[in-house]
C-alpha cells in the first residue's frame, strides 16, 4: 500500500513520464524476450527399437537443415532460433499418445512425423481430436512419409499436410513401368501387414489388371511388420513361384532383412520397391542388386540437378559423414512451413495451415512441388531409379553404390482425383 500511496503523490506530469517509461522498457523487454524465444517443432518417430535408423536419420536431417538455412543465418521470424524437440514413438500407436501428450504439456504446436501410416492415422485423429476440445490450441501435423492414401481423402483433416505422394500415385506410375516390360508375365507381392503393406497389395493388383490382364499373380504374401529376421521362408516361396518380378513396400529394418534373403537365394529377377535404398539396406544389397532393385520415390536421384542440391548434400557428408539424405522431402516440408511462417508473421498452425494452402514452392532440385489445398496432399515430380554404381556420385551407405534415376514423370502427370471432404475450423 504504501508504494502505491507513494505513487499516488506525484505529481501528475511525473507519474506520465514515469509510466510512460515503464511501459517502454516492458516492451523492450517483451520484445527481447519474444525474439529469444526459439520456435519448438517436435520430430516424432521410431528413436529406439527395430525402426530406430530410419527415425533417427530422418531427425538428422531435420536438424541439419534447420541449422544449414535458419539457425546458422540468424533464425527467423526476426530472430527467433528454431529448436527441434525429439520425440520417440517407438513406431507404436500407443506410444505416439504418450508422446503427444508431452509436445502438449511442452505447448508445442508442430509435428513432424512420417514412418509407418498406422502411426499417422493414429496422429492424424488424436490432432484432429484434440483441436476440436482446444482451440486457440491447435497442433499441426506436418507427414513426410506416411503414404496410406486415406490421410488425404476418407481421413483428411484441415491440420494434416502430406509431404510425400501416397501409394496409389507412386503405384500408378510403377504399374505403368512395368506394363511396359514384356518380359514380365507374374508377379509376386510381398509387404508387412498393415494398412500401407495392405493398399500396396490391393492397388497392385487392380492396377495390373487393368494395363496387364495377363500378368498373373503368383504370390501375395503379408508378414508381422518388425518381428521377422530371417526371410528364408518367404524367398523360398517368390522363388518356387517362377514369379518374373516383385514388388514389396517393406522399408526399414524389414527391408533390409529381406533383401538380404534375396541375395543369399540367388533370385535374379525385377524387384520394385518404394524404400529399399539407404540405412544399410545399400550396402546389404551391393553387387547382387546391381540392376534389379528398382525404387519409386520423388523428385530424382543421380545425377542431382543443382549445384545447390549438390552442395547440401555434400555439406551434410561432412558433417555426418556416417548419414545420408535420404529423405529430401524432410527440407522440402521444412523450407515451405517456414516460408509459411514468414509470409504471415505467424506461428499459429491455423495461419500456416492457411498459407500452406495451394502453396508452390521450388525445391533445392529446382523442380516446383504443389500442395494442393482441398486435401492437402503434395504434387511433384516422381522417378523410378535403380540401383547400381554406375554414374553415381552420390552413393549410399558409403557404398559405392547408389541411385540413378532412369525414368521421370512431370508434376501435372501425378494429379489425382481425392474423396476428401475437409471440415474446415471456423475462427
Amino acid at each position: 500500500m504504501k508504494k502505491i500511496q507513494f505513487f499516488t503523490r506525484l505529481s501528475s506530469p511525473l507519474r506520465k513520464l514515469m509510466a510512460v517509461t515503464g511501459l517502454a522498457s516492458l516492451l523492450v523487454l517483451n520484445s527481447t524476450s519474444s525474439a529469444q524465444e526459439p520456435v519448438r517443432i517436435a520430430f516424432m518417430d521410431p528413436l529406439s527399437g527395430t525402426f530406430a535408423s530410419v527415425g533417427n536419420t530422418g531427425k538428422t536431417i531435420l536438424e541439419f537443415a534447420v541449422d544449414y538455412f535458419y539457425n546458422s543465418k540468424g533464425g527467423i521470424l526476426g530472430g527467433r532460433m528454431i529448436e527441434v524437440v525429439p520425440l520417440d514413438n517407438k513406431q507404436s500407436p500407443n506410444e505416439t499418445q504418450l508422446q503427444f501428450r508431452r509436445a502438449i504439456s511442452e505447448e508445442i504446436q508442430i509435428i513432424f512425423q512420417g514412418n509407418s501410416s498406422a502411426v499417422a492415422n493414429t496422429l492424424n485423429q488424436t490432432i484432429s481430436r484434440h483441436n476440436r476440445r482446444n482451440p486457440g490450441q491447435e497442433v499441426l501435423q506436418i507427414n513426410y512419409s506416411a503414404v496410406d492414401p486415406i490421410l488425404t481423402e476418407d481421413n483428411c483433416s484441415f491440420w494434416h499436410f502430406r509431404f510425400d505422394a501416397h501409394a496409389n500415385m507412386k503405384l500408378n506410375i510403377l504399374t505403368d513401368y512395368i506394363a511396359a516390360d514384356p518380359n514380365i508375365k507374374s508377379m509376386y507381392i510381398i509387404g508387412q501387414d498393415y494398412s500401407f503393406g495392405q493398399v500396396v497389395s490391393d492397388t497392385t493388383i487392380k492396377l495390373l489388371n487393368e494395363k496387364r490382364p495377363d500378368i498373373e499373380i503368383v504370390g501375395n504374401e503379408f508378414h508381422p511388420i518388425g518381428q521377422v529376421k530371417d526371410f528364408t521362408p518367404y524367398v523360398t516361396k517368390i522363388v518356387s513361384s517362377g514369379a518374373d518380378a516383385v514388388i514389396t513396400g517393406n522399408f526399414g529394418a524389414d527391408m533390409v532383412s529381406l533383401a538380404r534373403s534375396i541375395i543369399d537365394s540367388g533370385l535374379d529377377i525385377p524387384i520394385y520397391t518404394f524404400y529399399a535404398a539407404y540405412d544399410g539396406i545399400t550396402a546389404t544389397l551391393g553387387e547382387s542388386g546391381k540392376g534389379k532393385i528398382r525404387l519409386i520415390h520423388n523428385g530424382v536421384a543421380n545425377p542431382l540437378p543443382t549445384e545447390e542440391r549438390k552442395q547440401f548434400n555434400r555439406d551434410f557428408k561432412i558433417a555426418h559423414p556416417n548419414n545420408d539424405i535420404t529423405q529430401p522431402r524432410i527440407v522440402n516440408a521444412l523450407q515451405m512451413v517456414v516460408k509459411a511462417m514468414e509470409e504471415t508473421q505467424s506461428t499459429d498452425p491455423y495461419d500456416i495451415a492457411l498459407a500452406l494452402e495451394d502453396m508452390r514452392f521450388t525445391t533445392l532440385g529446382g523442380e516446383e512441388i504443389w500442395m494442393r489445398g482441398e486435401d492437402h496432399q503434395i504434387f511433384q515430380q516422381l522417378s523410378i531409379s535403380v540401383h547400381t554404381d554406375e554414374g553415381v556420385e552420390f552413393d549410399a551407405d558409403n557404398s559405392g553404390y547408389g541411385l540413378v534415376t532412369e525414368y521421370q514423370v512431370p508434376l501435372e502427370e501425378t494429379i489425382v482425383e481425392s474423396s476428401c471432404q475437409m471440415r474446415r475450423p471456423r475462427r
